[in-house]
């Protein structure tokens, strides 16, 4: 109802202008998606369940109900499409399944993300050739300083002509470092490249769009990598579909731009409305809208699920393979609290999994760093199938790269993974996480092997890490010397501006890609192949203590009331407005302990004054103190 309110408002608005205008009255609308990441049809092949919160075919369905209804439509991709929910796979075979499904449903133009290039030219030029719309990426040049492809492309409807710019996040030549992924490839300004195609192609264009693999704001506060850059230096672009960020957004408007993001994974399908005025044959842009639709439980479109059986056929068979049996303990602990992903709080026998494989397959390393990128992270004793690696480690190009350095500059990442926690102040009870790193897209919270520490949150960001050793005890010094594996694409975090270890570069002593190949060399078939060949299919679970956090004293009793009243579902933990992040803040119990009851019912009274004319978050807050002031002054 919310939504069919919503449009008929859009309608409204758009309808009002015809009854002013002199000449007729044209629409033309843009549809977009961004950030796929393989999810064709609406299943999780990690999980290996239906999920029905977005994808391609559903995506399907919405657009051509559109289409029904509008004559003048573009269809975009903004993305970061050919990588992710094990679409991978297929790879190194003819067909790319996300192109079939592109061309199925007449997608006219398709820009690059950073992924694209996660495996290679030859993987992506396989794509590309495949793809029968318009391929753009006009901020990327070859070696000899030939673009890569286009920069834009000019699409009519109806007589009137929109102008399609599309532009990659210059990051990616960031993530790549340390690897031959761009095969010498060099990524530009992409607001200085906008200007320039601006230039071009006004006065033979109606209307400009443009299409960027980059989120609302710059990356990490690095300039001209957000969009909101982009609007600022070029007025003339008249709306933007964005991407990257995986962030939904209806609109937003910068320098008179408008900006819409579709999320992540086929959750949501952007719309723009673009609405002109004809007079004497030439066409005024007098107004625009955008917002997003959101796809979860829209049907999947039958036609596309017939394309797409074989592939769903072979990757759940893939999925479902044994590869060993656990036994011992479970390798992810339960969670202790409701909220609060045990995962990110304690060593698990799950990461330890990974650290293993890890060193036994690059064992130049004395040291592994890695993260478990998922909330639920869960490996029960019983069988091992594929699909539990790939839920346990979901960035399917993770692979173990060598670098040497010193211990001064492990400490030095080693402290900017600990800032993934709140420092903790007197009478909390809870361990939180940073809220800007928890709304991160990335997962930041890194664990490292082959090393003991204790991470003291009572201490400032940059100051938590005590008590490092080596594994056999001695202390880690700053002259120490550190042969780090871990994933190449976090180094280029980093090492890039802004980067704890920004404008540094290290000995690359191994790679695993390059020892074992491209597939085979990733951490999750690294992982397989020492469960089977190594472990012989047995697997012994056993509790970990490699590190833990420190800085909750006192308040024991109170501490405990809190987790009854959390774990039964009384209160929550405090998460983020839309409810997509948990436990950004701490629960501290200081100011809501009192010693007689005149003071706990002033607390009370004024918690109940405030409570009608306080914001949804504050009311969450406010209610969630006037339980655990009765529950802790009983």
């Amino acid at each position: 109802m919310k939504k069919t309110l919503l449009t008929s408002a859009i309608a409204l608005s758009l309808t009002f202008p015809a009854l002013a205008a002199n000449g007729d009255i044209h629409n033309v609308t843009i549809l977009g998606t961004s950030d796929l990441h393989g999810h064709f049809m609406p299943w999780d092949y990690a999980a290996d369940k239906l999920n029905m919160s977005g994808s391609l075919s559903q995506i399907a369905t919405k657009v051509k109900a559109i289409r029904q209804e509008q004559n003048n439509v573009i269809l975009v991709d903004a993305g970061d499409t050919i990588q992710g929910n094990f679409v991978e796979t297929f790879k190194e075979e003819p067909i790319d399944p996300m192109m079939l499904g592109f061309n199925e449903m007449n997608y006219d133009v398709w820009v690059l993300g950073n992924h694209e290039f996660d495996f290679g030219l030859n993987v992506l030029n396989r794509s590309l050739t495949q793809f029968k719309g318009t391929s753009l990426a006009g901020n990327i040049q070859r070696p000899d300083g030939n673009p890569f492809l286009p920069g834009y492309t000019i699409i009519e409807r109806g007589g009137i002509k929109i102008g399609v710019i599309g532009m990659d996040t210059p990051m990616t030549q960031v993530f790549a470092e340390g690897t031959n992924r761009l095969e010498g490839m060099t990524f530009t300004n992409p607001t200085l490249e906008v200007k320039k195609i601006v230039k071009q192609i006004e006065g033979k264009v109606d209307a400009i769009v443009l299409v960027a693999h980059m989120g609302l704001d710059n990356e990490n506060d690095i300039a001209d990598t957000g969009v909101t850059d982009i609007a600022n230096g070029n007025p003339e672009i008249d709306a933007i579909v964005a991407g990257h960020m995986h962030t939904r957004i209806d609109k937003a408007v910068v320098n008179g731009v408008i900006i819409t993001e579709p999320d992540k994974y086929g959750r949501a399908l952007s719309r723009i409305d673009l609405q002109f005025e004809e007079q004497n044959g030439q066409f005024t842009l007098i107004n625009k809208d955008s917002y997003t639709y959101k796809i979860k439980g829209i049907d999947s479109d039958d036609k596309m699920e017939s394309l797409y059986e074989p592939y769903h056929k072979r990757l759940r068979e893939m999925a479902n393979r044994e590869v060993a049996q656990l036994t011992g303990v479970n390798l992810v602990p339960e969670n202790d609290i409701r909220g609060i992903p045990q995962v990110h709080v304690q060593d698990s026998g799950i990461s330890a999994l990974f650290q293993e494989a890890s060193f036994f397959y690059a064992p130049q390393a004395n040291v592994i760093a890695l993260q478990i990128d998922n909330d639920n992270a869960k490996l029960d004793v019983g069988p091992i199938k594929a699909k539990d690696i790939a839920y346990n480690y979901q960035y399917a190009g993770g692979e173990i790269t060598v670098y040497q350095m010193t211990g001064k500059e492990l400490k030095q990442y080693m402290e900017w993974s600990a800032g993934y926690f709140n420092s903790v102040q007197a009478g909390d009870v809870t361990y939180s996480f940073n809220p800007e790193r928890r709304a991160s897209k990335y997962s930041t919270n890194d664990f490292f092997a082959g090393v003991t520490y204790t991470i003291d949150l009572t201490q400032q960001a940059g100051q938590r890490i005590t008590d490092l050793k080596f594994a056999d005890g001695k202390p880690v010094l700053d002259d120490s010397e550190i042969r780090l594996g871990m994933n190449s694409y976090r180094m280029g975090h980093l090492t890039k501006k802004g980067g704890v270890l920004e404008g540094q570069t290290f000995p690359v002593l191994f790679d695993t890609e390059a020892k074992y190949g491209e597939e085979q060399g990733t951490i999750r078939n690294l992982t397989i192949r020492y469960l089977t060949e190594q472990k012989q299919g047995q697997y012994v679970g056993q509790p970990m203590q490699r590190w833990k956090l420190s800085g909750l004293q006192g308040f024991e009793k109170e501490g405990a009331i809190v987790k009854q009243l959390i774990n039964e579902g009384k209160i929550d933990v405090p998460a983020s407005e839309d409810g997509r992040y948990t436990n950004i803040a701490s629960i501290n119990v200081k100011a809501l302990v009192f010693t007689n009851p005149q003071a706990k019912n002033e607390a009370i009274t004024s918690r109940l004054a405030k409570i009608e004319e306080a914001n949804p978050a504050e009311k969450q807050h406010l209610k969630r103190e006037l339980i655990l002031i009765e529950a802790l002054n009983p």
